[in-house]
């Protein structure tokens, strides 16, 4: 995947975040916002064992096919820390939370439920949606961990500029929560599996340019409510 494809597929999937925002003005309410928050968390944990290659040109790494997705979650939870506090944010954490376990519960099931015998695709489905319980355990303890800890770093941060600064709000609260976000699920689901210093440099890597070009959208997101 070249540089131009990769900031454009960015680019697209921030810009979905802003129909939260638009749901929010519209009705008062984070639900929009929460709708899109787990279904970014849910597909992020369906893509995750894909290892992709990301090529920037003058270099290439390798990472998730959810780095250039699960990211965006971390938007979701300021824009939602903005404008409804961190309680709200906390409460959007554990309904992406459950809903994960719920998907994982209703995956394993059709999984094994006796295939008819005139339909052949039983092991490819297996081996597309039977992710192994590591990867999936290893994104529960990640998601957890990280989201909560960006949530209550962005309301600090909100807290000691006064409300001012958004960026560095955004900024300071999602870069450390990637990076544990990062570290604990590469190490947890790939650990004597995969190269973990390359994964982890690119997963990482990925996710910081994202980060980066949904400063603008925090912005957006935050002129759409107000």
């Amino acid at each position: 995947m070249s540089l131009v494809i990769i900031l454009v597929w960015i680019i697209l999937v921030t810009s979905i975040s802003l129909f939260g925002a638009w749901y929010a003005k519209k009705y008062g309410k984070p639900d929009g916002i929460i709708g899109l928050y787990v279904t970014f968390v849910l597909i992020s944990n369906l893509i995750a064992f894909k290892i992709s290659e990301y090529n920037f040109g003058f270099i290439t790494l390798y990472a998730t096919a959810a780095s250039i997705i699960f990211p965006v979650t971390f938007l979701l939870t300021d824009v939602v820390n903005e404008k409804f506090g961190r309680k709200e944010t906390h409460r959007m954490i554990f309904i992406a939370f459950i809903a994960q376990v719920a998907t994982a519960v209703f995956i394993f099931i059709s999984i094994y439920l006796s295939p008819a015998p005139f339909w052949a695709d039983q092991n490819i489905f297996q081996k597309v949606f039977g992710f192994a319980p590591r990867v999936m355990l290893a994104s529960w303890i990640s998601f957890l961990i990280s989201e909560n800890v960006d949530a209550y770093i962005f309301a600090w941060f909100k807290k000691l500029t006064k409300g001012k600064h958004l960026w560095s709000r955004n900024v300071f609260s999602s870069i450390p929560a990637m990076a544990l976000d990062t570290i604990i699920f590469v190490t947890l689901a790939f650990y004597g599996v995969q190269p973990l210093a390359p994964l982890i440099t690119g997963v990482l890597i990925i996710k910081w340019i994202v980060g980066i070009i949904d400063i603008p959208f925090m912005y957006l997101n935050r002129k759409i409510m107000d």
